[in-house]
């Protein structure tokens, strides 16, 4: 059946079908970034994520998740790096299960369609063996202006994607990136996984605004808390792949 556009939040697009296939894993679509132009009048500093992710987003399994799974989409992205491989990437429902289990989500939370937030995500980075998550509370009004330096300083260490979140401004997402500019030009590199459909490479993704650098002073709501998972190689079972 032909893709037919589908009007998405921010008014991005994005070409769907109904309902996407299950992807096979040279259908996920891997380091999505690259090709990207730099922001602004150019870096005077510039920190991106090293080694290889794969991009999950909505429905990208055939699961139809759009409003409530974003959260679980940008943790597989975390799970997928630094091999930008599908192998050990949990499904949606055993992360729900694992969360019930552990005790940290009540009886009857697997097979919901309840969200999940950075906190949940280290738990289960921990729970499946995936990379470390290390996770860092920004307060209401600072946005992520303070926390430029510290992310900047995670990815020239070779650090892998940052998941983001909070209360005012519920919407996960992944930074990938920190491209710091002449005066105060600040930017990140966001990977956004509300996309519903079956992208056929990253430039489609890249002109629908899905993976993208956003001024840092826009990007983020003043008046919410956001938490941050930076993901790093555990150093006993993985190797960054620089």
């Amino acid at each position: 059946e032909p893709g037919v556009r589908a009007a998405l939040p921010g008014g991005r697009t994005c070409l769907a079908r109904k309902p996407p296939r299950p992807p096979t894993a040279r259908e996920l679509l891997k380091d999505v970034h690259l090709g990207l132009p730099l922001p602004g009048r150019g870096p005077t500093r510039l920190a991106v994520v090293s080694g290889h992710y794969l991009y999950y987003h909505y429905g990208c399994d055939g699961v139809d998740d759009r409003g409530w799974g974003c959260g679980y989409r940008t943790l597989q992205t975390l799970f997928s790096w630094p091999e930008g491989r599908p192998a050990g990437v949990p499904e949606l429902g055993a992360m729900q299960a694992a969360l019930e289990d552990m005790g940290d989500k009540p009886p009857g939370f697997r097979g919901s369609q309840s969200w999940i937030g950075c906190v949940e995500a280290s738990l289960c980075l921990d729970h499946f063996g995936g990379p470390q998550g290390r996770l860092r509370h920004v307060t209401r009004g600072a946005g992520l202006q303070e926390e430029l330096e510290r992310l900047y300083s995670h990815f020239a260490g070779g650090g892998g994607p940052v998941m983001v979140g909070g209360d005012a401004d519920a919407q996960s997402k992944a930074l990938l990136g920190v491209c710091l500019g002449p005066g105060t030009e600040a930017y990140v590199l966001v990977l956004d996984p509300h996309c519903w459909g079956a992208p056929k490479n990253p430039s489609e993704l890249q002109a629908a605004g899905w993976v993208g650098w956003q001024e840092v002073s826009t990007a983020f709501d003043p008046h919410s808390f956001y938490n941050l998972c930076m993901t790093s190689c555990n150093s006993e079972e993985q190797t960054c792949a620089l």
